[in-house]
């Protein structure tokens, strides 16, 4: 793909590094999730480079557990521009972003997950979600990997799909094909009359699922789940058996 056939992706991104990693103690005892290092570098920084590799130019990073241990390794990066967004009190997904929304203004923006990684299939994962974006029709487009061949996972899936992207809720008790892999393009307008403090970010995407405005796109490399110490060992031993000679970006 060539620079003139490109996605317009969007500037301005958000990173979500204030969650206390409960499931990845005791190393989160005295590391942030984010700053948790994988093929020898912290998590947050694979995020950063690879939207740092698509034009993002801004990127806002809520913090909370250890944040100060976050802001001192970031401060000597200058591209893309950093600023935190520092919560005393938890405001969960929905919060964090809710607050940072000054700061991501009034265009669509990328959200990744602070323990989020992901290797490229045949195509830039942050620029196929860019390339299906539809500003009349969606007001989330989130990223999906298969259930069952996620590396580290064991959950139950998030979602059904339908060919044109729409997505419904796995219903109570089923598996789904596709999990929420932590990587997605909202609008701002999906956060109109939003709650005061901490929310989830399922408040809404339940919003768009009830006006048929929110899509996925299936991610077709690889998708890892760095949720606990054995997800981390597999996502290490992968990316070491796979890239023998070289740290992988």
């Amino acid at each position: 793909m060539n620079d003139a056939t490109k996605p317009a992706v969007p500037k301005r991104a958000m990173i979500l590094a204030a969650g206390k990693g409960l499931r990845m103690r005791p190393i989160t005892d005295k590391t942030p999730k984010p700053m948790i290092k994988l093929d020898g570098r912290p998590l947050i920084e694979h995020s950063l480079d690879r939207l740092e590799d698509v034009g993002v130019t801004d990127v806002i990073i809520n913090t909370h557990h250890l944040a100060d241990k976050i802001t001192r390794h970031l401060r000597s990066r200058t591209s893309p521009a950093l600023d935190f967004s520092f919560e005393e009190e938890l405001l969960e997904t929905g919060g964090g972003v809710t607050k940072a929304l000054p700061f991501l203004g009034p265009d669509p923006f990328i959200v990744v997950n602070g323990d989020a990684f992901w290797l490229d299939g045949p195509t830039n994962a942050l620029e196929r979600l860019a390339a299906e974006w539809r500003d009349d029709d969606m007001d989330g487009l989130l990223m999906l990997h298969s259930t069952v061949v996620a590396y580290g996972y064991d959950g139950f899936g998030d979602f059904y799909c339908e060919a044109d992207g729409r997505l419904t809720r796995r219903p109570e008790g089923e598996i789904v094909p596709w999990l929420f892999a932590g990587i997605q393009i909202l609008h701002p307008r999906i956060l109109d009359g939003a709650p005061d403090g901490a929310f989830s970010l399922n408040w809404a995407y339940n919003r768009a699922l009830e006006n048929d405005r929110l899509f996925g796109v299936v991610h077709d490399g690889e998708w890892f789940h760095i949720g606990t110490p054995d997800g981390l060992g597999e996502a290490e031993t992968y990316l070491q058996i796979r890239f023998p000679e070289t740290k992988h970006r």
